[in-house]
């Protein structure tokens, strides 16, 4: 079976693509929760990957780690990964390419923290021009595909890279024009989402350099996580 590492259901925004993928798919894989705070973690991550990072994915032995090279490796034997048509699986190549490696000020400001609920400090027009970039794709795949997911009728990878994306809304009270704003609610509605969503809640370890770095920008509305 499909080894899948990951960290903190509440931080963690890489661990959760590859994760929600397998889960919406229904491909069956055994879940291992590492959390990260110090340097023993990232001890703990170099003995499954000299990256030292998560998620991982490992099968039979062949070791897999970023979370755009899991969906790959996921997709040579699972044909539903990526939209069957070609002209779909392009464009969701490359918006899932797009947040890959892009929406810098966007990840800076609004670190995913699924339990709280936060205000800006301050709101660049840089974060702004993410979130109209963010927008414009949105809407251009559900339009050009038809809905309701980016690529067409069925949730695929690029669904699954935005993903975290959808949480940071919930939790920075960042407002979209619809379309935009009701898809990011679709995917919150999922039942891997909203499983990840309830056990992030539970979590009691905290990052507290992380937890430092988010509210240094944001002024804290509301802490929903078990204490």
């Amino acid at each position: 079976m499909i080894e899948l590492y990951i960290a903190n259901k509440n931080y963690s925004s890489w661990s959760l693509r590859p994760w929600v993928l397998l889960r919406e798919l229904a491909i069956p894989f055994a879940e291992h929760l590492l959390p990260f705070h110090d340097r023993a973690a990232w001890e703990r991550y170099r003995t499954l990957t000299p990256a030292g990072k998560v998620p991982c994915l490992v099968d039979r032995g062949t070791v897999v780690w970023d979370s755009l090279a899991i969906v790959e490796y996921l997709a040579e034997d699972h044909p539903g990964v990526w939209p069957a048509g070609r002209e779909a699986r392009a464009w969701a190549r490359s918006a899932a390419a797009e947040m890959h490696s892009g929406f810098g000020e966007l990840r800076r400001r609004c670190s995913m923290s699924c339990g709280l609920r936060l205000q800006l400090r301050e709101f660049p027009e840089s974060l702004q021009r993410d979130l109209d970039r963010l927008t414009e794709l949105w809407k251009e795949g559900l339009a050009r595909f038809g809905g309701p997911y980016l690529a067409g009728p069925a949730f695929t990878a690029v669904d699954a890279f935005f993903a975290p994306v959808a949480f940071r809304i919930q939790t920075y009270g960042l407002a979209l024009e619809s379309p935009a704003a009701d898809y990011a609610a679709r995917l919150r509605d999922l039942p891997a989402m909203r499983d990840w969503y309830a056990q992030a809640l539970e979590e009691r370890f905290r990052d507290e350099p992380h937890e430092s770095e988010i509210l240094a920008m944001s002024e804290l509305r509301a802490d929903l996580r078990a204490h």
